[in-house]
């Protein structure tokens, strides 16, 4: 493969996203794709399974949920592209649905998909979305939320190796709710890049997760929620802990039009070093032109604290495990908010996996 066309780091929005190791993912030898049965999650309900990005029907079951081709216009640099086949779900009115669940196995090489979520008014749904494998995994979601509308989605990121890339793009009505949670817990770089609008009154917009980076990886989030409409609600809770040479970054900004008084948006960004020689990098941002609101945002990078390591060891716990214990609670700050036990289970367990690699 040729070089790609990608951002230039000289851009703010992407100057500290790892396009190197995207490019190398991309330029990587297909392979054997992992075995299903490792990411699958005990959820009852429809179930999507794409192996390089091509829909595997033998192996789903996709209920409401349709797959073939969807197409449409993007700015982001990275949406032109996802031009093969995607997947949709569309609710009508009221319509509820069991959890969907969508595996995404990679083999090598680049691999592209697009997804599409319209909820009519009052429906409710949730998405849990699982990356294990290698290579370059390239998704662009745009999600739409008619009035009352409920969507919860939960984003596991367990590639061994190679790159993820999330671009959402969410518009929140009248009333409606989305929440979305993210885990980077695996060896590979990633992105994820969210657009949230929240267009509707009283809607509300949540948007989070932890990032887990050891070695020399590099993982980050960008992500903009835009206050267009009165007495919206966003929060924005974001972990990270890096080991080694490592680097977690975490970007996040609320803009408030004019119109959207009475808006309370909430940022909470927090970083740990397991190593001096690790890099937390913090950016949170508020750009407010209403004179009715309530914002706040908080940024905090330190290590684990030695009183709280001291006061475990002298009560018999090894070193080791208390570092574990001490960081395991900062993450499940962020993790605490999936609804769904089993699904918030299965994020707690793969980052205890990370934490008896890293420490």
């Amino acid at each position: 493969m040729s070089t790609l066309e990608l951002p230039s780091p000289k851009l703010e929005r992407w100057r500290w996203a790892d396009l190197p190791a995207l490019q190398r993912a991309a330029e990587s030898p297909r392979g054997t794709a992992p075995d299903l049965d490792a990411a699958l999650l005990p959820l009852d309900g429809p179930r999507l399974v794409f192996v390089d990005g091509a829909y595997d029907a033998e192996r789903s079951a996709p209920g409401p949920v349709t797959v073939g081709r969807r197409a449409w216009t993007s700015e982001h640099p990275l949406a032109r592209f996802g031009q093969l086949e995607g997947w949709a779900l569309d609710l009508g009115q009221e319509a509820v649905t069991d959890p969907i669940q969508i595996v995404h196995l990679g083999s090598g090489g680049d691999n592209h998909l697009r997804g599409f979520i319209a909820l009519a008014a009052d429906a409710a749904a949730s998405v849990v979305e699982t990356f294990v494998g290698s290579g370059w995994a390239n998704r662009q979601t745009r999600i739409e939320l008619a009035r009352g509308a409920r969507l919860m989605r939960s984003v596991r990121l367990i590639q061994a190796d190679g790159f993820v890339s999330i671009r959402d793009e969410v518009d929140v009505g009248e009333a409606a709710s989305y929440a979305a949670t993210f885990l980077g817990a695996g060896g590979m770089g990633s992105r994820i890049d969210g657009e949230l609008v929240v267009s509707g009154t009283d809607a509300y917009a949540e948007m989070g997760g932890a990032l887990l980076t050891r070695g020399d990886q590099r993982q980050e989030c960008a992500v903009t929620v835009r206050h267009a409409a009165e007495r919206g609600t966003s929060h924005q809770t974001w972990r990270a802990v890096a080991a080694d040479q490592s680097a977690a970054s975490l970007a996040a900004r609320v803009d408030v039009a004019r119109g959207a008084q009475k808006t309370d948006g909430e940022q909470s960004l927090r970083g740990i070093l397991l190593q001096r020689t690790a890099t937390v990098n913090l950016k949170p941002e508020l750009e407010i032109f209403a004179d009715d609101v309530k914002c706040a945002h908080g940024a905090t990078v330190g290590e684990l604290d030695n009183r709280a390591l001291f006061y475990l060891q002298s009560r018999g716990v090894p070193r080791p495990r208390a570092k574990a214990l001490l960081t395991r609670a900062f993450v499940a700050d962020s993790l605490d908010r999936i609804g769904q036990e089993v699904v918030r289970e299965a994020f707690v367990a793969d980052a205890d996996r990370w934490l008896e690699a890293a420490l």
